[in-house]
C-alpha cells in the first residue's frame, strides 16, 4: 500500500511540475517592438483603448468590426500597427489577449466582444498562426454571427471545415514561412470557402505578420517588415470592404 501511495505521489509531483513548467513557458510571450508600441497611441482618426481588450475605434461611426486573435506566445500589442491602420480606414478592430497567451484556451472570447458592440452590423474574425486556427474554429461554430474570416499564416482544422460556408474570406500567407509552410497552406485549401482569396506574400515569413521580432523555426524574410505589413493590411481591407457593400 505504501508503494502505491509513493507512486501516486510521484506521478502527482510530475504532473504539477509539468503544469508549472508549461505555465512559465507560455507566459514568456514575445513582446511588441517599438513600432507596435507607437501604434497604441490614439490620434485624430483612431481612439485606442487598453483594457480587457485592445480596441481601435475610428472617429467615424463604424458598422463593420474585426476581432483578432494573436499568435501563440505573442503579446496582443504586437499586432497594433495592423489594427491601427485598419481602424484608420473606418473599421472597429478589437485585439483579444488570450489566457497564457494561447488562443486555444480562449477560442470563444469573441463572444464578449460581439455582445459589447451591438451597433456593429457585420463582423469579421481572424488571427495569426494558432490565433487564426481558433478564429476559424469560432467562425465554424458561430456562422450566424460571423460574415468574414481573415487568416494570417493560419488555417482551419479538418473538424472545422468551412468549405460550404458563405464567408468573405482570405488566407494571407508567406513564401518564407518556416512554421505555416506552403505545403500546410495547400493542404488546407479544401477546408476553406470556394470564394476565398489566397494572398501569397513573396519573401515574407511567419514573424513579420506581427511586430515582435524573430521566431524560432521561422525562415529569413527577403522583404522588409513594412512591405509585408502593407500587403497584409491591404488583403485584410479587401475582406472588410466586402462586408460594407
Amino acid at each position: 500500500m505504501r508503494i502505491v501511495k509513493r507512486i501516486a505521489l510521484g506521478l502527482l509531483t510530475i504532473v504539477v511540475l509539468f503544469g508549472l513548467g508549461f505555465v512559465f513557458w507560455a507566459s514568456m510571450a514575445a513582446e511588441p517592438m517599438p513600432t507596435a508600441t507607437a501604434a497604441l497611441v490614439s490620434d485624430q482618426n483612431v481612439t485606442v483603448t487598453q483594457g480587457d481588450w485592445l480596441v481601435f475605434e475610428p472617429t467615424t461611426a463604424p458598422t463593420t468590426g474585426f476581432v483578432f486573435y494573436p499568435g501563440a506566445r505573442v503579446e496582443a500589442a504586437a499586432y497594433a500597427p495592423m489594427a491601427h491602420e485598419l481602424a484608420q480606414n473606418g473599421y472597429l478592430v478589437v485585439i483579444v489577449p488570450m489566457p497564457l497567451n494561447m488562443a486555444i484556451f480562449g477560442a470563444n472570447r469573441a463572444d464578449a466582444v460581439l455582445a459589447a458592440y451591438p451597433q456593429i452590423e457585420h463582423w469579421a474574425i481572424g488571427g495569426h498562426s494558432l490565433g487564426g486556427a481558433m478564429a476559424a474554429k469560432y467562425s465554424h461554430e458561430h456562422g450566424e454571427a460571423i460574415d468574414g474570416l481573415i487568416l494570417l499564416a493560419a488555417y482551419p482544422t479538418a473538424s472545422n471545415n468551412l468549405a460550404d460556408r458563405q464567408l468573405a474570406s482570405t488566407m494571407i500567407y508567406a513564401s518564407n514561412d518556416g512554421l505555416a509552410t506552403l505545403a500546410d497552406i495547400d493542404a488546407a485549401r479544401p477546408l476553406m470557402p470556394a470564394t476565398t482569396t489566397w494572398v501569397e506574400i513573396q519573401g515574407g515569413n511567419h514573424a513579420q505578420f506581427g511586430w515582435y521580432g524573430e521566431q524560432a523555426g521561422d525562415l529569413p524574410a527577403t522583404i522588409d517588415h513594412a512591405e509585408q505589413h502593407k500587403q497584409t493590411v491591404q488583403a485584410a481591407l479587401d475582406v472588410l470592404q466586402q462586408l460594407d457593400q
